[in-house]
């Protein structure tokens, strides 16, 4: 594997807050184009580790590149954020702006993309998550799926080449979930480098070109789908898939 394939490279990652040892010697390694699933029980340091991964939260050891650049500085983050997206539990969209003003804001202040072009981008991603007839209404106005399907379409209006999922239909009501995931599959297909914490199993076994396994902090196993979810290795994993839904 060539540093020019890689995407995103971690090695001998540790993180801590205060006391906890939150992430203890992560080594991951993500080529582009690749669709990484991150799975395991709650407390296990998902979320921390793709938080890392932009900048969100601050590693006390080890080393973070993306698209080959070291993490090292603030420029640094500031840089990584212009090629990775980043979708959250909440949807974090601005109740005052109308669904399109929240898609062209960034992409005008951030990369000082002329109003007309944001706007027509806007648009095209707003269709493609099959919401553009909703361009004028307000966040309150929309459902949970559709705030949510909102949210993505703005992390892609700034044109990353990684997207980083932190649970995104956890907060969605079961009826919900379903279109999310169909938006994420369809961004998964299109060939996007993707890494995602989720516990849909039936998702990660079908868009995934790799699911980990984390727990108290570190990589337990990690294989492709069909090994993964019919061969565990560890008793750990066996334990974990026996407690959740596969569908």
């Amino acid at each position: 594997m060539t540093q020019q394939e890689s995407a995103v490279r971690i090695e001998r990652l540790n993180k801590w807050y205060r006391d906890q040892h939150i992430l203890k010697d992560i080594d991951l390694e993500v080529v582009k184009g690749e669709r990484v699933v991150i799975c395991g029980p709650s407390g296990s340091g998902k979320s921390t580790l793709i938080r890392c991964i932009n900048g969100l939260e601050t590693a006390q050891s080890g080393s973070l590149s993306v698209e080959g650049r070291p993490i090292v500085s603030p420029r640094d983050v500031r840089a990584v954020r212009l090629s990775v997206g980043m979708v959250f539990q909440q949807f974090n969209l601005f109740p005052h702006l109308t669904v399109l003003e929240n898609l062209i804001l960034a992409p005008q202040t951030v990369r000082k993309v002329p109003r007309a072009e944001a706007v027509e981008l806007a648009m095209d991603y707003l269709q493609k998550v099959k919401l553009a007839d909703f361009c004028g209404r307000y966040p309150a106005q929309l459902s949970g799926g559709q705030q949510q399907r909102v949210a993505i379409a703005r992390a892609l209006c700034m044109q990353p080449s990684i997207m980083l999922f932190d649970e995104p239909t956890s907060a969605l009501d079961p009826e919900m979930i379903g279109e999310v995931l169909e938006t994420m599959t369809h961004l998964a297909n299109s060939g996007m480098t993707m890494l995602c914490v989720t516990h849909e199993m039936g998702f990660a076994r079908r868009i995934a070109s790799r699911v980990l396994f984390m727990d108290d902090g570190r990589i337990v196993e990690e294989s492709e789908p069909g090994e993964f979810f019919d061969r565990p290795r560890t008793d750990r994993l066996k334990r974990f898939l026996s407690q959740v839904s596969l569908s």
